[in-house]
């Protein structure tokens, strides 16, 4: 799926594409609809700098097994090998 947004849209907000997409990624993950390999893959960063703007905002990283073979998922399917 594609989503265009407009450039308008981006200027009128006083945002970048890659703060919306961190922005994005940031809340999915907080609402644990996504984890965090694939928040920080969203974003466009490896899970350190995700994981660092996520304590900087004091949000906490739940992270469980569950977590874990999603993220292995994710990886394998990409293969990121």
């Amino acid at each position: 799926m594609s989503l265009v947004i407009p450039d308008e849209f981006l200027q009128t907000a006083h945002i970048s594409e890659a703060d919306l997409k961190l922005e994005i990624a940031i809340l999915l993950f907080q609402q644990e609809k996504i984890t965090l390999g694939t928040a920080s893959q969203f974003a466009g960063m490896n899970q350190l700098e995700f994981q660092r703007i996520l304590g900087s905002r004091k949000i906490p990283i739940h992270y469980g097994v569950e977590d874990l073979r999603q993220d292995l998922r994710t990886l394998e399917a990409n293969d990121w090998r």
